[in-house]
């Protein structure tokens, strides 16, 4: 071979490799811009994060567990040919606690989303985490509005109810019937600060005033000196922006002080099904709240709790409800994505409506918030009440462009 034909053969062969090596990294280059298909480590696994063993239990708890399994066993136990696991963990409603678990569950456990999240500060807080691992979290049962609104993120989504929606249910209904001064007993941690915040722009918007208000420490045992400013103040409503035993205890209390007795009204203005259950009829009776579940609604509702009551021995309320709704929908847009990549599924789930017992033709706006209707009721008498589990009359159904604020004006920056 020639000295010029070994120089030509050379450089045609340099060329050759230089084009393979660029179409290789063109390839490589729109691959990464391309969701990947399937999921990337042969299983998608939930993890439900929440109180388990404090005031929350019976809030969320265990229940919330089991319909997230109730969700996944519905849905086959299987997405995108693979299976579906979910596992769980008590944040003790402690932040540090709640992110140390998730840092662990995305890290090492390979968890591809995180639901539930009782306690505002907890869910801030995973949420915030969640954002930096660009993982999703659907949260079920904290309160606060901010969630969706100045520390709203791209993977953030808030489903069964908001500090919002319940100014606007049990804060709207009290003033609106007469109810025009309040006072406020409020847990000393961000869900009450927002409820307290909420529901005193509520009040104040149509014509009422707030005449003072308090803090207590979380999973407070003695609500005494609390209720003895909340007497005298003279406030027609004494406003419980606290949840889980806190409410039930203030509630225990207030009769003995005979606050009711003595023309004060109370709104508890998170209190389910299960504080009422284990609060009782007599105690509970007369009570206005909201909530965005009862199980004795319509059919459909009634479907779900018996197999629920079944699993559990109790009947479910909102955010167990609620659990079962965004677990489902969480897996709905993991198939019609085609893949378990965050962004690709973020997408799908603003995208999709969400149709079952608890959304009812629910939309999931820019800022994450699922709207749908909620539900103002009252708590039976006894005498009212014929069979067990019979505890709610309903008020009024409040649609859900009412109930939550828009993304709009939700102040996420993601929507400005």
């Amino acid at each position: 071979m020639s000295r010029a034909l070994a120089r030509t053969t050379a450089l045609a062969a340099g060329l050759s490799f230089a084009l393979a090596a660029g179409l290789a990294f063109a390839v490589a280059a729109q691959a990464q811009t391309v969701a990947p298909k399937g999921a990337s480590d042969g299983v998608v696994k939930i993890g439900i994060l929440n109180d388990q063993s404090g005031v929350y239990a019976d809030f969320g708890g265990r229940g919330s567990v089991e319909a997230a399994r109730m969700a996944v066993e519905d849905f086959g136990g299987k997405v995108l040919d693979v299976p579906v696991q979910i596992v769980d963990a008590d944040h003790q409603n402690k932040p540090d606690v709640a992110s140390n678990i998730a840092r662990q569950w995305y890290d090492t456990d390979r968890v591809d989303a995180i639901m539930e999240l009782t306690t505002s500060s907890v869910a801030l807080a995973v949420q915030g985490l969640s954002k930096e691992k660009r993982k999703i979290t659907i949260v079920d049962g904290a309160a606060t509005s901010d969630l969706t609104g100045k520390q709203c993120t791209p993977y953030g989504f808030h489903w069964a109810y908001d500090t919002h929606a319940l100014a606007v249910g049990t804060g709207g209904s009290l003033v609106e019937t007469g109810g025009d001064t309040w006072f406020f007993l409020t847990a000393d941690y961000a869900f009450g600060t927002a409820l307290q915040a909420d529901v005193t722009q509520y009040v104040t918007q149509k014509g009422g005033k707030v005449v003072g208000a308090v803090r207590h420490p979380l999973s407070a045992q003695d609500f005494s000196s609390f209720l003895l400013q909340a007497q005298g103040s003279g406030a027609k409503i004494i406003g419980l922006a606290n949840a889980g035993l806190d409410t039930a205890n203030a509630i225990k209390q207030a009769s003995e002080f005979g606050i009711v007795q003595g023309g004060q009204r109370l709104a508890a203005l998170l209190f389910t099904l299960a504080e009422v259950h284990g609060l009782g009829l007599k105690a509970a009776q007369g009570i206005v709240l909201t909530e965005g579940y009862y199980w004795d609604l319509d059919d459909q509702a009634r479907a779900f709790a018996k197999r629920y009551m079944a699993r559990t021995g109790k009947m479910p309320n909102m955010i167990q409800a609620g659990t079962y709704s965004s677990v489902t929908h969480y897996l709905k847009a993991v198939k019609a994505a085609g893949t378990d990549d965050t962004d690709a599924v973020a997408a799908k789930m603003r995208e999709m409506k969400v149709d079952d017992f608890f959304g009812r033709g629910g939309t999931v706006q820019a800022n994450g918030r699922m709207v749908h209707d909620m539900y103002l009721f009252q708590v039976k008498s006894p005498a009212e009440s014929k069979a067990p589990w019979d505890y709610y009359k309903l008020l009024a159904t409040i649609p859900g462009d009412k109930a939550f604020l828009s993304a709009k004006a939700s102040g996420c920056p993601l929507t400005q």
